[in-house]
C-alpha cells in the first residue's frame, strides 16, 4: 500500500477488555473519504496489484459507487483489477465496465480454448473427474455440471481463469451435497467467531434445509465475500444468499 492512503487510514488497535480482545475502530469511525479521496485510494491499490496494468483502466467514483472502465489484455487481469478495488476501504459498490482486448499473440479459437480448459479442469485433484462440462463461444467460457463441494465449483473456475484467448468466465456449476447435514447454522456461525477477518456478532445466518441466508452488517466488500465463502464451506450447503450490507465504520452509530 502507498504510504498516506488507504494503509495509513485503515489502521485499527486492539483494547483489553474484561471479556478479552475487542476491535478499537476510533481511528476509522470519525473520517469518511471523498470521492476524490476514494479515487486516488483505488488508483494506488490497482498500481499496487501486480497483475494489472493500471494505464489501461479508468476510474469513476460518484457516492462510494466505483466504476471500472477501459481495458485488459486478459480475463485474469479484468478479474484482478476487480478483485483489489474490493479491498479498498469506503467502496460501496463496483460496476466493471473493464473490456478485455485480447492482443494477437493471445488470440486463439474456441475449440483450442474448449480444449484447454477441459484439461486444465481435469488436472485439477479437487474437481471430480468428468463433473464439469465446458462450453466456449467467442472466447466466453461457460462451466456447466454438478459437484457437491462449493471449493469445487470455485477451483474449475480458478483452472481456467487465466488461460490465454479467455474473454469471461460463466459458472453455472450446481452444488448437490449427497447428504444434508444437521448443525449447519451452528457450524457456519463457529466458523464466522474463529475468524480473524469477520465481526461474527454483526452477522445473522438463517437455515431452510440446504440453504443458508446471511444477513447484517460488514465493514467491506472482502469481508463480505469471506462470510459468503466461510458459510459455503459448511458441508451439506446447496446455495447461499448474501444479503449482507456494507456499512462502514465511519457511517455506523456506534
Amino acid at each position: 500500500m502507498l504510504p498516506g492512503k488507504l494503509g495509513g487510514r485503515a489502521v485499527r488497535g486492539w483494547v483489553k477488555q474484561s471479556a478479552g480482545l475487542e476491535r478499537h475502530d476510533s481511528m476509522t469511525s470519525n473520517i469518511k473519504k471523498s470521492d476524490s479521496e476514494l479515487k486516488n485510494d483505488v488508483l494506488a491499490e490497482l498500481e499496487y496489484e501486480p497483475g494489472v496494468k493500471v494505464t489501461d483502466i479508468g476510474v469513476l467514483v460518484k457516492d462510494g459507487a466505483v466504476t471500472l472502465n477501459g481495458y485488459a489484455t486478459n480475463y485474469g487481469e479484468k478479474w484482478d483489477a476487480v478483485r483489489a478495488v474490493k479491498r479498498v476501504a469506503g467502496v460501496n459498490a463496483i460496476a466493471d465496465d473493464i473490456e478485455v482486448k485480447l492482443p494477437n499473440s493471445l488470440q486463439r479459437k474456441d475449440g483450442d480454448i474448449a480444449g484447454a480448459a477441459a484439461r486444465q479442469i481435469d488436472w485439477t485433484t479437487t474437481v471430480p473427474s468428468g463433473a464439469v462440462k465446458v462450453t466456449v463461444r467467442e472466447g466466453w467460457i461457460t462451466l456447466e455440471g454438478e459437484v457437491e463441494w462449493w471449493y469445487q465449483k470455485s477451483s474449475a473456475e480458478s483452472a481456467v481463469r487465466y488461460l490465454a484467448g479467455v474473454k469471461g468466465v460463466t459458472n453455472l456449476i450446481i452444488i448437490k451435497p449427497k447428504v444434508a447435514v444437521a448443525g449447519v447454522e451452528n457450524a457456519i456461525t463457529s466458523a464466522f467467531e474463529r475468524s480473524a477477518l469477520l465481526d461474527a456478532k454483526k452477522i445473522q445466518v438463517e437455515t431452510s434445509g440446504n440453504t443458508v441466508v446471511l444477513r447484517g452488517k460488514v465493514r467491506n466488500h472482502a469481508e463480505r465475500d469471506e462470510a459468503e465463502r466461510a458459510a459455503w464451506n459448511a458441508p451439506g450447503v446447496y446455495s447461499v444468499d448474501n444479503r449482507l450490507k456494507i456499512a462502514w465504520s465511519w457511517a455506523s452509530a456506534e
